[in-house]
């Protein structure tokens, strides 16, 4: 099956160590050597309705991703706190 980069746009990311919403991927990171893709980037669900953890994203490594579905991404992937975005540390000093 071909899953383009578009296609994940819509897809929610969920973690299946603890069943975590991670959120939507925005962007991917690749190699420019290769062209081979590194990580996903998912940005991160806020609490209620958006409001809170704006900005801050999970970086889910190519292979922490166990399945993509119609709906859904699965990761694999431990907890932890989303990471402020380097082009947006600048701006939070």
């Amino acid at each position: 099956m071909i899953c383009r980069i578009v296609d994940l746009r819509g897809k929610e990311v969920i973690n299946i160590r603890d069943g975590a919403r991670l959120g939507f991927p925005v962007d991917i990171e690749f190699d420019r050597e290769t062209g081979r893709v590194n990580a996903i980037v998912v940005l991160a669900e806020g609490r209620y309705a958006g409001l809170f953890g704006k900005g801050r994203e999970y970086v889910v490594p190519w292979e922490g991703i166990r399945r993509v579905g119609d709906d859904i991404v699965l990761v694999d992937q431990e907890r932890s706190e989303p990471t402020i975005p380097p082009k947006q540390r600048w701006l939070n000093r």
